[in-house]
């Protein structure tokens, strides 16, 4: 079974933008939530298919959000580095998959 593991600052990433995100406006949480679902979910099924990227990573677009997902192939599945905006702080996530 595949299956996507969050590294803990990439997952208080993703929840502190839901929070903005349902602030902004009501639903658009569910939205993006949907969002870094759909994307994990390519990365899970076609894990050579997303743009390499820094540190062995492979970087996948969200689809109607300006954010990236960045993740590295490990065993049957995938591990997230970052659901990262694409205007703000670049490869600041890095430093999470050194020992991993």
């Amino acid at each position: 079974m595949k299956r996507a593991r969050f590294v803990a600052e990439a997952r208080q990433e993703f929840l502190a933008e839901v929070a903005y995100y349902n602030e902004a406006q009501p639903g658009l949480g569910d939205r993006f939530t949907k969002a870094v679902e759909e994307a994990t979910a390519r990365a899970l099924t076609f894990p050579l298919s997303g743009t390499p990227s820094a540190s062995n990573t492979r970087r996948v677009f969200l689809r109607g959000f300006p954010f990236s997902l960045f993740y590295r192939q490990e065993g049957e599945g995938i591990v997230v580095f970052a659901a990262s905006h694409n205007s703000r702080k670049p490869r600041y996530w890095v430093g999470r998959t050194r020992d991993r």
